[in-house]
């Protein structure tokens, strides 16, 4: 019978009792967890200075994509800060509110978000129609909760647990 010979610097631990959260894998090597490079305060500012940054960059886009090539207004401003604020704010609710739902609606929140979002900028390009907006938006929040789920599926339990 052949047996998985250990690496270097992390010893095999044979069958030990695991944490209550976590099932027992026999053979898992134990080793340092991996660090924690930044504090909880840097964690906390950087989820409300990420969204703000996209939610500029959004705005940006959408209000380029608006004035198409032409000049540069105060309604087309107002129009990208308005644009910037709300997905701003929808990011922020939903990084607020998804991690509290199951794997299935934590998915479908940030496909419904991805798929919402894409589908505006891609209403903005003045050649595609609503239909056609419709369609790219629904194929991308597709393939938004097939990867999302994927991952919560791997990485969770059945309760929303991460599993290290």
């Amino acid at each position: 019978m052949a047996q998985a010979a250990p690496t270097p610097g992390r010893p095999v631990i044979p069958d030990r009792p695991s944490a209550p959260d976590r099932p027992s894998a026999p053979g898992r090597s134990a080793g340092p967890a991996p660090p924690d490079v930044f504090s909880a305060r840097t964690h906390v500012l950087a989820n409300r200075i990420v969204p703000v940054v996209l939610g500029l960059v959004y705005g940006y886009w959408a209000a380029a994509m608006d004035r198409d090539a032409g000049p540069i207004t105060g309604w087309n401003l107002l129009f990208g800060f308005v644009t910037a604020f709300v997905f701003a704010a929808l990011h922020i609710a939903v990084l607020t509110v998804a991690p509290r739902l199951r794997r299935e609606a934590h998915a479908l929140l940030w496909a419904a978000f991805a798929g919402c979002a894409f589908g505006f900028l891609y209403s903005q390009a003045s050649q595609h129609s609503v239909l056609r907006s419709t369609v790219m938006s629904l194929a991308i929040a597709a393939a938004v909760f097939a990867v999302n789920f994927y991952r919560y599926y791997t990485h969770e339990d059945a309760t929303g647990h991460r599993q290290r």
